[in-house]
């Protein structure tokens, strides 16, 4: 059954898996200790370190290592802003920030702090002109994903770096989708990654302060990993990540040539397979492994459910599911169709044979889902009225699209469609469907219940 889901967790390198063998016999005592075995398990923790930060590019003592990826983030935000609370308590995030970083802004938020949110292009990208305008004389720390968790778009982190260092401010990256097919360019000042991205033991992450930037650890501290990452360090996980990551970047350009040939053919062919499909993110500046659509009309977790039942293990990057009214703050920020969204990140040696099998059994799932939801193509229609209100109140994505959809036609060329609505989907994926049908998104207005959404027929 093929996995395509390694943005989310990558499968245990084989490489990490004897090392952690071999590492749990030889490296379960506490380091910190000077006897034998305590001198044994140091060993193995300073090589494990210095083989990280080569494949980082920082110094062995600018790098810690911590309970997870997550855990990173939430310490390397909260150290610099500590750090430089005295510059002021102003942070500057993109849009489309993994929900980790998000998460920690509305921490500093509800401490009284500010946060600027730099947008992005349609392709999930930011501009070095958008951050330079974002920063403040009080912004104390700037923050920008390495690549996009959800549509794979490489962000120009060196750009935005070199803004960032004009101004004296420092740049934390999250680099937890993008470490493991090479380093970060750029004068970054903090980084942070996670081993289960690129085939490492889950439950290690790493953090990566430059000599000279201001960090001031939050929280209780003891004498471990620099005062920045508490507790009992797990070994026997940590000698698996550097492995693997080793292992990972010896094989990452070889690889990733051969993924970006089987993800173009994806990004093709969905979209001539598919009726009204979407594919997102930058067709050239992205990760080689990722690619990420979304189909009209579609329930994106019945779909992503049958692809499951047929032997397809993919995800979504859309929250836009049966089971809850919010869409991709990702896609939401893009602006791009949200309803039917697929993300698929190949693993390391996918073959040719098993994307194709993808392709062969996703059009019919598609115009399956299609079907049963009702939303085939309607037969055309004579106009009956100028302007027609659809009451969509009650429907979750992808139905008011639907509804719209089949009342187009009921007015002439010219005339207009509002979709009455209280689902927040509506409004990203009503503007979407205007741009991939040819109509024009007139805008919203607020009803006393729900929203109307207006469309004028130009076709």
């Amino acid at each position: 059954m093929p996995y395509f889901d390694t943005a989310s967790a990558a499968p245990l390198h084989p490489v990490a898996r004897q090392a952690l063998q071999a590492s749990l016999d030889e490296g379960w005592a506490d380091p910190a200790r000077l006897y034998r075995e305590g001198r044994r398990a140091r060993l193995l923790l300073d090589a494990a370190r210095e083989a990280t930060a080569e494949a980082v590019g920082c110094r062995p003592d600018e790098l810690v290592f911590t309970p997870s990826g997550t855990h990173a983030v939430h310490s390397g935000i909260a150290g610099a802003l500590a750090g430089r609370r005295r510059i002021g308590g102003h942070v500057v995030v993109s849009a489309v920030e993994h929900s980790s970083v998000l998460h920690a802004a509305e921490v500093h938020e509800a401490a009284g702090g500010s946060t600027g949110r730099v947008p992005v292009d349609r392709t999930g990208a930011v501009t070095a002109a958008g951050y330079a305008s974002a920063l403040t004389p009080s912004t104390a720390l700037a923050c920008l994903q390495s690549a996009n968790h959800e549509v794979g778009t490489v962000q120009p982190v060196a750009e935005v770096a070199e803004v960032c260092a004009a101004a004296g401010v420092p740049l934390f990256v999250d680099a937890a989708q993008s470490l493991g097919w090479g380093p970060v360019e750029g004068g970054w000042s903090l980084l942070a990654g996670s081993a289960h991205k690129w085939g490492g033991p889950a439950g290690v992450g790493l953090l990566a302060v430059r000599k000279g930037v201001r960090f001031s650890p939050q929280g209780p501290v003891d004498e471990r990993e620099s005062g920045r990452s508490p507790g009992f360090t797990n070994l026997p996980a940590i000698v698996a990540a550097a492995a693997s990551l080793r292992a990972v970047r010896a094989e990452a350009e070889a690889e990733a040539a051969r993924l970006r040939v089987l993800v173009d053919r994806i990004r093709r062919r969905v979209a001539r397979l598919v009726p009204d499909v979407e594919v997102v993110g930058d067709p050239v500046r992205r990760l080689p492994h990722l690619v990420t659509f979304s189909c009209l009309y579609v329930d994106g977790e019945t779909l992503l459910h049958e692809l499951d039942r047929v032997g397809y293990s993919v995800s979504s990057g859309s929250s836009c599911t049966s089971s809850t009214l919010t869409p991709s703050h990702v896609l939401r920020a893009m602006g791009v169709l949200s309803e039917g969204n697929v993300r698929v990140s190949l693993p390391t040696g996918t073959t040719a044979e098993e994307v194709n099998g993808f392709l062969d059994v996703l059009p019919g799932l598609v115009a399956g889902v299609r079907a049963t939801l009702g939303a085939a193509e309607p037969e055309p229609q004579a106009p009956v009225a100028e302007s027609v209100e659809i009451d969509a109140l009650g429907l979750l994505c992808p139905q008011p699209v639907i509804e719209l959809a089949r009342a187009i036609s009921a007015v002439p060329v010219g005339g207009t469609v509002t979709v009455l609505s209280d689902d927040e989907v509506a409004r990203l994926d009503i503007p979407a469907w205007c741009s991939m049908r040819g109509h024009t998104y007139l805008g919203e207005s607020p009803r006393p219940t729900g929203t109307a959404y207006t469309v004028r027929r130009d076709l």
